[in-house]
């Protein structure tokens, strides 16, 4: 069977972990993550928006995450995956269970991303902050015996992002939040420029121990480049989704907390048919 092209998008996941949305962090305020996350599948969504069974294939990120209020409206944000690894699984015959292909894995850092987020406007009623995201290609972009197995996609690429976060009341008890955003991708080296857009309901209760988060996110491909992307790679050109995403995050102490979240993709192109998971613990300094 011959792998599909499929992406991991940076929206499935490099935007389910960013945080703050409207609100910049505070002057010598931060937020710390470390965190797995992965995802593991045997159907993908075919160019028609269609499934189709594919070799089990995985992605699995250990991944490094900051934020770090430099002033009251300057904040600088960092996601590094420190460890990513590809797996494909043995081919197997379903007559004669003889293996046709071997499977194979690459180990490697993941693309990073550095970003720059200014408070433009903030008020009780709504805060609004601008941030450009910079896609640093740290990963691998052609490992295996074919050089289709991929920790990155090997483009420097910059997204442009607009969020305005909206307080929903609360008190030292209870609290909740809403925020939407909007941005662009603009992408080289042959990949397609995206749009990007969604939207984020947080509620804080037990006295804001426990927050529940859901994230619903979305990007369409502006499909004005063909190629980008080799065969049966992790990262492919042109592909869309649109994805649901709950966290949960519990305060153990007034610094130090744990975090696990489920994603899934609703629909999508090119792109795996499949829930990731993850698993964190951060700290608040």
């Amino acid at each position: 069977m011959k792998r599909i092209l499929i992406l991991i998008s940076s929206f499935f996941m490099f935007s389910s972990v960013y945080s703050g949305g409207g609100w910049p962090q505070p002057k010598g305020k931060g937020y710390f993550k470390l965190s797995e996350w992965w995802v593991n599948a045997d159907q993908h969504y075919t160019l028609g928006g269609l499934k189709d069974p594919n070799v089990t294939t995985g992605l699995y990120n250990t991944t490094f995450y900051g934020e770090y209020g430099f002033t009251n409206k300057f904040t600088g944000v960092i996601n590094v995956p420190l460890l990513s690894r590809n797996v494909v699984n043995n081919l197997i015959s379903g007559t004669t269970n003889e293996i046709i292909t071997p499977g194979e894995a690459i180990n490697s850092p993941g693309d990073a991303e550095i970003t720059l987020k200014y408070g433009v406007f903030q008020h009780s009623a709504i805060s609004i902050s601008a941030s450009i995201i910079f896609g640093i290609p740290l990963g691998e972009n052609a490992g295996g015996l074919a050089g289709n197995l991929q920790t990155g996609d090997g483009e420097f690429n910059q997204i442009f992002r607009i969020d305005a976060g909206i307080p929903l009341g609360g008190n030292d008890a209870f609290s909740a939040y809403g925020n939407v955003y909007g941005g662009y991708n603009l992408r080289i080296r042959g990949f397609s420029d995206e749009i990007r857009y969604g939207a984020e309901l947080g509620i804080g209760i037990f006295s804001q121990k426990l927050y529940v988060t859901g994230r619903y996110d979305v990007i369409k491909s502006r499909n004005n480049e063909e190629s980008g992307a080799i065969d049966g790679s992790f990262f492919a050109n042109n592909s869309e989704v649109t994805s649901l995403t709950g966290e949960i995050s519990y305060q153990i102490t007034s610094k130090v907390g744990v975090s696990a979240s489920y994603g899934t993709a609703l629909d999508g192109k090119i792109i795996y048919a499949a829930p990731s998971y993850s698993f964190g613990v951060f700290l608040k300094v």
